[in-house]
């Protein structure tokens, strides 16, 4: 299937300059959907994994299906403030600006095999913090994997050392 068909760009969103990739006629799509799930399955090396993690919020789309799939659990980063119980933070810097991720302490034990997954890999700094938490906490990244990826940005330079996939380039 050409999943390329399903994402549009938006010009200057959500600042002048940037080119937004926008995902949610794919989204729209049931037998796109489920063959972006299937695809993205199709990318991970056949390894255990414990949890899949995803990145508030557009990561949220298909992480959980991807632990499902996976007989793994779902572990939910968020913006800064949002989780309710005690938090790892990390602040990035992104194509257009910087922000905080959190994550719950208690969510990845020392050992745990994790597979990281967000809709876009840009400059990488999303993925970057969110690998570095998952290793604070004593977590192995198994795998990096993207619905698509915007090679112009070198997000995969920030993820060095990491095994990165995406279903789609750009």
């Amino acid at each position: 299937m050409d999943f390329k068909k399903f994402v549009r760009d938006v010009n200057d969103f959500p600042k002048q300059g940037v080119v937004f990739k926008d995902i949610t006629p794919l989204l729209k799509n049931p037998e796109a959907l489920q063959k972006a799930n299937e695809a993205m399955l199709q990318l991970l090396d056949s390894q255990k994994i414990d949890y899949v993690v995803g990145m508030e919020s557009r990561g949220f789309f298909f992480a959980p299906m991807l632990a499902a799939r996976l007989q793994a659990g779902f572990i939910p980063v968020r913006k800064n403030g949002k989780l309710p119980h005690d938090t790892i933070t990390a602040s990035y810097s992104l194509e257009y600006g910087d922000d905080t991720l959190e994550m719950h302490t208690d969510s990845i034990s020392k050992g745990d095999r994790v597979l990281i997954h967000d809709d876009v890999l840009a400059t990488g700094g999303t993925a970057r913090a969110v690998c570095d938490m998952v290793e604070k906490l004593g977590g192995e990244v198994v795998q990096c994997v993207f619905l698509l990826e915007i090679k112009a940005l070198k997000g995969e330079e920030k993820l060095n050392g990491f095994k990165v996939t995406s279903l789609m380039e750009y």
